[in-house]
C-alpha cells in the first residue's frame, strides 16, 4: 500500500549506553534517510524526534520544523543520553505528549495516520506490552525496529499488527542504512523486491519503480549485478584487529599473539595475568609478562636464588642514616630511636631532652538521626573544647575530623588547618548528616584514610602518637570488633566517648588498654563537659586533684618514647636471632658433609 498523503511520524530512538558512538551515527543517518524521502511541511508530513535511555528527551516536536534542513541540523546535534533502556517510558511519552495537539499532531478526526518508529538495540528494562497496547488503541501505528542485540519478543509486543509488516530485526548497525531504503518503500511506495523475482544472492534493495542487489559485508557484487563473491576483509586494513586478522568466507576474525587473549570487543588483545592464577609462590610481588611471570621484592629486600623468596636488606648498615642515637632496620626501611626520656625531633634523626607532647588526633563523631540537630551542636562544642586544650601547629599537634551515619565523610584531614581558630571555625560549619549508625565503617575509614600520610599523619618513624577519639550515642548497626582491633594493632591509641544510649560493650571494644582510662560515658548531652577533662588527663596527665602536684614536663612523652624504644629493640633482637639460627643451620649442614667425607675415606 502506497501512502502518498500526509503523515504524523515520531522517531523514538534508543540512546542507551549499549549504543556506541559510531553506532548512534548510523541511527542519525537512518532518520535523515527516511526524512529525505518524505514530503515534509505543515500541510504535508510532520516529523518529531525523541530519544530515551533511563529518561526521555524531546529533540523536536511535530510542530517545531517543517524543512528537511532544519530537521537534519537538529538530528546532528543530538547528544546521546548513555544510560539505561526504558522503552516503555518512551512509548508512554510518545502517547501522552508527542502525539498531542499541543505538540503539533493533527486531530484524529482528520484521518492523518500517526506513526511511531521505535529503534532499539537491546532488551527493555521496563514493561512495554501494556503501554504499547494503550498506544495502539489510541490510534498510533507502531513500527518496531531492532538492531543487533534487540529482543524479538519485546519487538513483537510493541509493534502493530500484522507483525510481519511492522517488526524488523537488523543484524548490525552497518546494515541499518540498507534497511532504511526498504523502510522508505514501506511508508511511501511499492516494494519492488517483493513484487517480482529479483534473483539477488544476498539482499534486494527496492527503489521507486525498480530495485538493485547488494552483498553482505565481506562480499562484493559481481558484474552480473546479482551474485556475490567473498573479499579479503583483512586486506583493506579497516578490520581494527590489534594483533592478527584472519579472513574467513565473507568476514574475518581477530586473533592474538601467544600470551594474550581476545578482549570482549573481539578486536583488542589483553595480556594474560599469570599472577592471577594464584600458583606463582612469590613471597612479595608477582609481575606478569607475555607468556609467563617473574617475582619481585619490595624496596629494601633482595630476591633469593630460588627466584621466589625475599630477604630484608639491613639498611642501617647500607646507608648514611644520620641517626643521632640508634638506627633500627625494618622491612624495606629504617627509623631512628632515642634513649629513654628523650624525644625524637621532627627531622626524624636527632633527639631532644624534653618533647612537647604533640600528637596526631582524629575525632570521629556520630551524626546519626538519633543524635538530633540541637544535640549535634553540643557535640561540636565538645569537639572545640578539646581543641582548646591542644597546641595546634604544622609541627605540633594536628587535628582531623570525621563524621559518620549510614556513610562516612571526612570533614577535614590532619593537614587541612594549622591553628586552633581555623579548626574551631571549620567544626562549627560542619553540617549534620542524620540517618544510620555505621560505627564499624567509620573505624575502617579512620584506619585506612584518616591516619594516612596523604591526609597529614606524620610517619610512624617520627614517633608522634596517633590518637583516635570515637564519639557515639547509640548501638552500631554494623560490626565494630575487626576495625577496632585493627586500629589498635596499627598503633592508634583509641578513646571511646559514649552518651545516652551508647552501648558500654562497644565502647570497651573500641577503647585501648587500660580500658578504664580510655573510655568515658555521660547520660546526657548537656553534661558532657567532665568528659573533656577526663580526655585531657588521659592524653598526658599534667595536674593532680586537690593539692598541687609537681610533674616532669617530659613524663608523658618519656612513657610513650620508652614504649616505642622497647618495641624497636625487641624487633631488632628478633631479627638478629633469625640470622643467628640460619647461620647455625648452615654450619651444622657443613659439619655433616665433612663427617660423611671422612667416613667414606675410612
Amino acid at each position: 500500500k502506497c501512502r502518498t498523503g500526509p503523515l504524523d511520524i515520531v522517531f523514538v530512538i534508543d540512546s542507551s549506553r549499549s549504543v556506541r558512538p559510531f553506532e548512534f551515527e548510523t541511527m542519525r543517518r537512518f532518520m535523515m534517510d527516511i526524512i529525505g524521502s518524505l514530503d515534509v511541511g505543515p500541510n504535508a508530513t510532520r516529523v518529531g524526534v525523541i530519544q530515551y535511555s533511563s529518561q526521555v528527551q524531546n529533540i523536536f516536536s511535530l510542530k517545531t520544523f517543517f524543512t528537511r534542513a532544519e530537521m537534519e541540523r537538529a538530528i546532528n546535534s543530538i547528544v546521546p543520553l548513555a544510560q539505561g533502556t526504558m522503552t516503555g517510558l518512551a512509548i508512554q511519552y510518545a502517547m501522552n505528549v508527542a502525539f498531542t495537539a499541543q505538540e503539533g499532531a493533527r486531530p484524529l478526526h482528520k484521518g492523518i495516520p500517526r506513526i511511531a518508529i521505535i529503534v532499539t538495540d537491546g532488551r527493555p528494562q521496563d514493561r512495554v506490552t501494556e503501554v504499547a497496547t494503550q498506544a495502539r488503541n489510541a490510534g498510533i501505528e507502531i513500527y518496531a525496529v531492532g538492531i543487533q542485540r534487540a529482543d524479538m519478543n519485546s519487538l513483537r509486543a510493541m509493534a502493530s499488527p500484522p507483525l510481519e509488516e511492522h517488526v524488523f530485526l537488523v543484524e548490525s548497525f552497518e546494515l541499518i542504512q540498507q534497511f532504511a531504503k526498504q523502510f522508505q518503500d514501506k511508508l511511501c511506495g511499492v516494494d519492488m523486491c517483493m513484487a517480482r523475482e529479483h534473483g539477488c544472492q544476498h539482499s534486494c534493495i527496492s527503489t521507486p519503480g525498480s530495485f538493485y542487489c547488494e552483498c553482505n559485508p565481506g562480499y562484493r557484487l559481481n558484474v552480473d549485478g546479482k551474485t556475490c563473491s567473498p573479499i579479503d576483509a583483512c586486506a583493506d586494513g579497516r578490520h581494527g584487529c590489534q594483533h592478527h586478522c584472519v579472513s574467513v568466507r565473507g568476514s574475518y576474525s581477530c586473533r592474538c599473539r601467544p600470551g594474550y587473549y581476545l578482549s570482549q570487543n573481539k578486536r583488542s588483545c589483553t595480556m594474560i595475568d599469570y599472577c592471577s592464577f594464584g600458583n606463582h609462590s612469590c613471597q612479595h610481588e608477582c609481575v606478569s609478562i607475555p607468556g609467563g611471570h617473574y617475582c619481585r621484592c619490595r624496596s629494601g629486600f633482595t630476591l633469593q636464588p630460588d627466584g621466589r623468596s625475599c630477604r630484608a636488606t639491613d639498611l642501617c648498615n647500607g646507608v648514611d642514616h644520620g641517626c643521632e642515637f640508634k638506627c633500627v632496620s625494618t622491612e624495606g626501611s629504617y627509623h631512628c630511636v632515642c634513649p629513654e626520656g628523650q624525644q625524637l625531633q621532627a627531622d626524624g634523626k636527632t633527639c631532644s631532652k624534653c618533647g612537647s607532647g604533640h600528637v596526631d588526633l582524629v575525632m570521629v563523631i556520630d551524626g546519626s538521626k538519633s543524635v538530633r540537630p540541637q544535640n549535634f551542636e553540643l557535640v561540636k562544642q565538645f569537639v572545640n573544647r578539646i581543641v582548646d586544650l591542644l597546641e595546634v601547629s604544622p609541627h605540633g599537634t594536628r587535628v582531623g575530623l570525621v563524621q559518620y551515619s549510614s556513610r562516612v565523610r571526612t570533614e577535614f584531614p590532619l593537614n587541612k588547618y594549622h591553628s586552633a581558630d581555623e579548626i574551631k571555625k571549620a567544626v562549627m560549619d560542619v553540617e549534620y548528616m542524620e540517618k544510620g549508625t555505621m560505627t564499624g565503617l567509620a573505624l575502617k575509614h579512620m584506619v585506612e584514610h584518616s591516619f594516612s600520610e596523604l591526609e597529614g599523619a606524620r610517619p610512624l618513624s617520627h614517633n608522634i602518637p596517633r590518637i583516635g577519639l570515637v564519639f557515639t550515642d547509640g548501638r552500631s548497626q554494623d560490626d565494630i570488633s575487626e576495625w577496632a582491633r585493627r586500629a589498635k594493632e596499627s598503633g592508634i591509641v583509641m578513646f571511646a566517648v559514649g552518651v545516652g544510649k551508647a552501648v558500654e560493650e562497644e565502647l570497651r571494644a573500641i577503647a585501648s588498654e587500660p580500658v578504664e582510662q580510655h573510655f568515658s560515658y555521660s547520660a546526657d548531652f548537656t553534661t558532657m563537659t567532665h568528659l573533656v577533662e577526663n580526655f585531657s588527663l588521659n592524653i598526658c596527665p599534667e595536674e593532680g586533684k586537690g593539692e598541687t602536684e609537681i610533674r616532669s614536663p617530659c613524663e608523658c612523652e618519656a612513657l610513650v618514647q620508652f614504649q616505642t624504644n622497647t618495641v624497636a629493640i625487641l624487633q631488632s633482637l628478633t631479627e638478629k636471632n633469625i640470622l643467628w639460627a640460619r647461620s647455625l643451620a648452615q654450619m651444622t649442614a657443613r659439619l655433616e658433609d665433612l663427617e660423611k667425607q671422612i667416613a667414606n675415606k675410612k
